[in-house]
């Protein structure tokens, strides 16, 4: 469990391995097929306040990192350019963006793509049959679709919710965060925290009674501070609010959210990082078994979420074993990316590669990746390479990966609404063959057991449509991470340009 010793470096805009040094150069011979990014939103106002919406600074911040993402994935002299995709008019298929219902996620994806592709100007000219010649508006803007969910299982505007993952209605997953609050870890630290968070009460009993200044509301502390730090110019009793008490209040905070996201002993209280896991391997698996050649397959996967998905996803994929940084609450805008890369010749591709042809490299932001000095590799599962083989990826995140709805209702342990097994195919009355696991052959060329229609509706197209409708739900029903209930909102990290 993260202590205030572990979380020294994320104090500063250099968190995580000096994540201001410029990305390593790619090999000349390296073609990168595709890429799939999960990025946070950008910085919003807090939820103490309701309803939390993206500020000016989190717009900034989400069009700087699109630019990055352009510049380095997408124009036409881009530093690490995705084989074959379209540089300024952007192709459709070939870009996949996903966000739940909510104003702050959808905005960032927003301001995100209109920087990846921006306004196309005279290259969106078009002349009719009767030779007039037809202009865009704004300039030939580009109106990149943003795939947005809604269900009655996932709660819209999860960025003004308590709990970003409290109508995720995973049973085991909620009885699992539950069990933090009784553990060692918790109590020891509600019980040698008590006289700080007091200690802070002149600065917020303007929203927190005392009866809520504790460790357990640690979260919502630490966002009701920051986020009036940085947009607030008179905070009462700021002198209080020392470097020290600053690093407490946050360190305390993601100590609180780590064990709220990631129990190495219970792998469901992780279920947002598995589900992410599954949509990260069907998507680059549909991009690993189309051509390289092909125009119509995604190449620019993105979906927007919450922080807790990170934590999540870092805690099983062993990142902490590269630095206990990652075992804390990432900045707004921050983002990580799987590179599907080749160093065989595809110039004339016409037909996809072999797997043994495959490796993935992962790379991570703290914050606006155009604002911080770019994306960073860092190896996964505790291994040392940062570019893994494809096989070996794929079997090490199947380890912890779920990919369709049956797979999800057995983790959680549900068997009412979209886990009906009637609904599922899986009832005494229906057939059995529906009813497999989430595993597939460890090349991750096989296809994994289908989702339910209920289900596809929850998550949200990550990808293609015709590839990923079933893990898409499943995000939705993970929302973003959290899952205990909570009398105090949560909120998220402050901006990419402080701590």
């Amino acid at each position: 469990m993260p202590s205030t010793s572990l979380r020294a470096g994320l104090a500063t805009s250099t968190l995580l391995l000096a994540l201001a040094a410029a990305p390593p150069a790619v090999a000349a011979e390296e073609s990168i097929l595709g890429i799939y990014v999960f990025h946070r939103h950008g910085d919003r106002t807090s939820k103490s306040f309701p309803p939390t919406l993206l500020t000016a600074l989190g717009a900034e911040q989400a069009y700087a990192s699109g630019e990055y993402f352009r510049q380095r994935y997408v124009a036409a002299n881009a530093s690490s350019r995705v084989f074959n995709v379209a540089s300024d008019i952007a192709v459709l298929p070939q870009v996949a963006v996903t966000t739940p219902v909510d104003n702050v996620l959808q905005g960032t994806a927003n301001f995100f793509t209109q920087s990846l592709y921006p306004p196309a100007g005279a290259a969106a000219k078009q002349t009719l049959a009767n030779g007039t010649v037809m202009e865009a508006p704004f300039d030939g803007y580009q109106y990149i679709p943003v795939n947005v969910v809604s269900t009655a299982a996932s709660s819209s505007g999860s960025e003004n919710n308590g709990w970003l993952q409290g109508g995720s209605g995973c049973n085991n997953a909620i009885i699992s965060s539950n069990n933090y609050f009784s553990s060692s870890d918790y109590l020891e630290t509600l019980n040698s925290t008590g006289a700080f968070y007091k200690s802070l009460l002149p600065v917020i009993n303007s929203t927190f009674p005392t009866a809520k200044d504790s460790y357990k509301n640690a979260y919502t502390i630490f966002d009701y501070i920051h986020v009036s730090q940085i947009h607030n110019a008179s905070i009462p009793n700021a002198d209080l609010l020392t470097k020290e008490t600053l690093f407490q209040v946050q360190t305390r905070a993601d100590q609180h959210e780590y064990g709220l996201a990631y129990n190495v002993s219970e792998p469901v209280r992780a279920i947002a990082g598995s589900v992410l896991a599954g949509q990260i391997l069907q998507s680059l698996n549909t991009t690993a078994r189309a051509a390289p050649l092909s125009k119509s397959t995604a190449r620019l996967s993105l979906q927007f979420g919450a922080y807790g998905t990170f934590m999540s996803f870092f805690g099983l994929a062993n990142m902490t074993a590269v630095s206990p940084d990652f075992a804390g609450i990432v900045d707004y805008a921050s983002s990580m990316v799987f590179e599907l890369v080749t160093n065989s010749s595809i110039a004339n591709a016409t037909e996809a590669l072999d797997p043994s042809e495959l490796s993935v490299r992962f790379l991570f932001a703290n914050g606006s990746a155009g604002l911080v000095g770019g994306l960073t590799e860092y190896p996964l599962f505790g291994q040392s390479e940062t570019v893994l083989p494809w096989t070996t990826f794929t079997d090490e995140m199947n380890k912890f990966s779920i990919r369709n709805t049956v797979s999800w209702c057995n983790a959680c342990g549900n068997n009412t609404g979209v886990c009906d097994p009637e609904l599922l195919g899986t009832g005494p009355s229906t057939s059995n063959s529906n009813a497999t696991g989430s595993s597939s052959s460890s090349s991750g060329n096989g296809s994994s057991g289908g989702v339910s229609r209920p289900v596809a509706g929850v998550i949200g197209a990550l990808v293609t449509l015709a590839v990923l409708l079933g893990l898409e739900a499943l995000v939705m029903l993970i929302g973003g991470l959290r899952v205990v209930k909570k009398n105090v909102a949560v909120a998220g990290k402050a901006a990419s340009n402080s701590a």
